[in-house]
């Protein structure tokens, strides 16, 4: 069959090829807006052999996402990216196991336990400020990578591990084995021992180890506890009758230890980044956390008083996505904005080019959580901002995300302010999540009593 393809950027594939093996810098992000600005709500290229897509309009991401889901799976590039870490847990399975899976885990994130981990998060908070002093200086992606992780720990496991600052690392590690396969023209094989190969083998296998001996030994506990890990131990599908094996369980607590710290910590980061650039933004916030809380702790039943901390947060993961987007393999040909596009090729959905599109959010580059106002669902196309994904996918955990986030903002927020030491604008890379291309060092100021 002879296929129409939409206009799009020509991609020299050799060159390409010889610009990785020489290590040269690629900007994903860039090239993705680019695209967005230049080719209109779908655009085409090949890299090589493959054909890819970038859907730049939301009315073509319903299609994939609500309309058809059925017809696009996650691709292969996607699932090979990924599955040495996250295993067939619930990002990269896909049909009848995904829905099973999908169907045990749910129960774990309805409201009701929210509210237990609610209470944990702002314990943490509180515990990374009593370790703060006015006049130091402190390095945001690392302060909030170990608060969320040390959130995490709790939540998932109940308990707190002493080896969380290690982990951390083993899970930068991953992260950064991941987004090499995602970006590389050639897939070297995970058990050639190549030297991030074995970096990333040794970080796995340390993780795994961790997680076998607690699944284990929560199995053999003859009480029930409140923390995910147990809620999943114990969850059983109403429609089959099944458990999750320990396989199942390692690879779902491997997926949502990763995306349940990694997210929420770039969102902060780029939080406090952006608040620390827009005073007036500040202001208004601090005025709201003073007039609900008055200087007490948070906790979660304050958050539905508390939403220009809501508009704060849903602005800043507009411009910096905790996941610079999402990508379908359609199992096969589907017509999308008047083009038959062939099974197997890459549809690409760029939430970071999608978040700047003047269509849809006027002077994008601008931030202004006034768009997150009352009635913006109502203004904003629901498929023009996508943080959490969307359809029968959408994040699992994006009430736990948003929570610990609001959370972490009102408790460190009302007693210090954070100053970016130096007034260089920080650039957003693409390390499967959306991080600052290098460190934020913020300085400490301790708010006056209220």
């Amino acid at each position: 069959m002879k296929y129409t393809y939409p206009a799009g950027p020509r991609i020299n594939f050799p060159l390409a090829v010889v610009g990785q093996l020489l290590s040269l810098p690629f900007d994903g992000l860039e090239f993705a807006v680019k695209i967005s600005r230049e080719f209109g709500d779908i655009a085409h290229y090949k890299f090589g052999p493959l054909h890819i897509y970038q859907l730049n309009h939301p009315d073509l991401v319903r299609r994939i996402l609500v309309e058809q889901p059925e017809k696009f799976y996650k691709p292969k590039l996607i699932k090979l990216a990924f599955r040495p870490f996250a295993g067939e847990g619930l990002f990269t399975s896909d049909g009848a196991l995904w829905k099973q899976q999908r169907r045990l885990m749910q129960p774990a994130f309805h409201h009701r336990h929210l509210a237990v981990y609610g209470d944990v998060m702002v314990e943490h908070a509180t515990r990374l400020a009593d370790s703060w002093a006015a006049g130091q200086i402190r390095e945001m992606v690392g302060e909030m990578t170990g608060l969320t992780l040390g959130i995490v720990v709790k939540t998932l496991f109940g308990g707190d591990l002493q080896e969380v600052e290690a982990i951390g690392r083993q899970m930068l590690e991953m992260l950064h084995a991941t987004n090499r396969r995602l970006n590389s023209a050639f897939q070297i094989p995970t058990w050639v021992p190549t030297p991030g190969n074995l970096r990333e083998r040794r970080a796995v296998a340390r993780v795994d180890e961790i997680t076998r001996v607690l699944i284990q030994a929560r199995r053999a506990e003859p009480e029930k506890r409140d923390d995910l890990l147990s809620l999943l131990l114990a969850a059983v599908d109403e429609e089959s009758g099944a458990r999750m094996s320990d396989q199942q369980l390692r690879d779902e607590m491997m997926t949502l230890f990763l995306a349940g710290h990694e997210t929420t910590a770039g969102a902060l980061t780029w939080t406090w980044y952006l608040l620390s650039r827009h005073p007036e933004v500040e202001a208004r916030l601090i005025d709201e956390l003073r007039t609900v809380l008055a200087g007490r702790a948070p906790t979660a039943a304050d958050l539905p008083k508390l939403p220009y901390a809501e508009m704060v947060i849903r602005e800043s993961m507009r411009l910096y996505p905790p996941a610079p987007g999402f990508a379908r393999e359609p199992v096969e040909d589907v017509e999308i904005g008047g083009y038959v596009v062939p099974k197997g090729s890459l549809i690409i959905v760029n939430t970071f080019a999608l978040h700047r599109d003047p269509r849809f959010f006027p002077d994008p580059e601008r931030y202004g959580p006034e768009r997150f106002g009352p009635g913006w669902e109502e203004r904003i196309p629901r498929f023009a901002y996508l943080p959490f994904g969307g359809g029968p996918r959408v994040c699992i955990g994006n009430g736990f995300a948003m929570m610990e986030a609001r959370l972490i903002l009102a408790t460190i927020a009302q007693r210090f302010k954070l100053s970016m030491t130096n007034d260089a604008a920080i650039k957003p890379v693409q390390i499967v999540t959306v991080r600052p291309s290098g460190p934020v060092r913020m300085q400490i100021e301790k708010r006056a009593a209220i």
